[in-house]
């Protein structure tokens, strides 16, 4: 409880500050018109630079109106993943779409609840990698609905498995040393979502998954014995579940559009495959998949400098604004990183 008041002081103290959000405004585009909210807020895998980098190609390419929200530090404003603090989550209240990609948050009760209204009004969902496990709460919090372990008849199995499909099951390949290639489930090949996509590899480890019924899944993720594409299949790793689509029914009985993949980590979207996917899945959430095109642009915007994934190895002091307009870099290669070693 003194940690929830703690953040709740800070969060007060900290709103005239208000720079912790990144906005990219397209201009043209099959978007165009379409308000996309991105939460970047694990701890390992940088969707700090995930969604960032996503939100420009979508504003610019296919003219989205894209506000980048992260976590913070509630008294410098700078960028720290995992942090349980994010302003400017009112976006959310007429937004078309949510893209998160958070891990175990316990948001203070005035910013989880913007979360709570976009879900209760079936705002579409797309979800990376550790959203399957995006909340972590206190027994005794008002959203412990959203918590991953939650057992209650209320959103069993938290927001990962009520929402997006599934929660946290594990790891299914290590780090580093596996990497996953997602095939795509052939009956799914005609999927808006899978337009024009081929030779999905990620550099991320599996997770293991098991999607409630009623999703379905486009792509299987087959672990490999390297960091390779080409990499020989893990012996004793046979393929599960890693992007599939599914839906929800909000509290005012609308059905809405979820996609969820178990990548995503910020090397990850280096794959052409794998971006095209993300994109497709953001425009399919949307309604705008009869407008999806196999060649469409999803080429970055600007300089991608991906990090190479890993606990505390982010980009140190860097700001939301350091991200502003098109040319700036994603992120800084020159800034240091929190990583014990360099």
């Amino acid at each position: 409880m003194r940690h929830i008041v703690l953040w709740s002081m800070l969060w007060t103290l900290a709103v005239p500050l208000h720079a912790e959000e990144l906005r990219y405004q397209g201009e043209q585009g099959i978007a165009k018109g379409k308000k996309i909210v991105f939460l970047a807020g694990d701890h390992e895998y940088r969707s700090e630079e995930t969604l960032p980098a996503l939100a420009r190609i979508l504003a610019r390419h296919y003219g989205g109106d894209c506000t980048v929200l992260f976590s913070t530090n509630p008294e410098t404003g700078e960028i720290v993943p995992g942090s349980s603090y994010m302003t400017g989550l009112e976006n959310l209240a007429d937004a078309d779409l949510m893209v998160i990609f958070l891990r175990f948050q316990n948001f203070p009760i005035e910013q989880m609840r913007h979360i709570d209204e976009y879900v209760q009004r079936g705002g579409p969902i797309v979800g990376l990698r550790t959203s399957t496990h995006a909340f972590n709460m206190p027994e005794n919090a008002e959203y412990v609905r959203y918590s991953y372990r939650h057992a209650g008849p209320e959103m069993q199995g938290g927001f990962g498995r009520a929402i997006l499909g599934e929660t946290w099951a594990g790891h299914y390949g290590k780090n580093h040393v596996m990497s996953t290639r997602l095939d795509l489930v052939e009956a799914m090949k005609s999927h808006p979502i899978l337009t024009g996509v081929d030779q999905v590899w990620v550099q991320s480890g599996g997770y293991w998954t098991e999607p409630r019924p009623g999703c379905e899944v486009l792509a299987m993720a087959q672990p490999l014995q390297g960091m390779q594409p080409e990499a020989p299949i893990a012996a004793d790793k046979d393929p599960c579940p890693g992007a599939w689509t599914t839906s929800y029914s909000a509290a005012n009985g609308k059905s809405a559009r979820v996609f969820t993949t178990t990548y995503g980590a910020s090397e990850d979207l280096l794959n052409a495959g794998f971006r095209r996917m993300m994109v497709n899945a953001c425009l399919w959430a949307m309604n705008l998949e009869q407008r999806i095109e196999p060649d469409a642009e999803i080429g970055f915007v600007g300089p991608y400098h991906p990090s190479t994934f890993r606990f505390e190895g982010y980009r140190r002091g860097v700001k939301p604004a350091d991200m502003a307009g098109w040319d700036t870099p994603i992120m800084d290669p020159s800034r240091p990183t929190t990583a014990k070693k360099e």
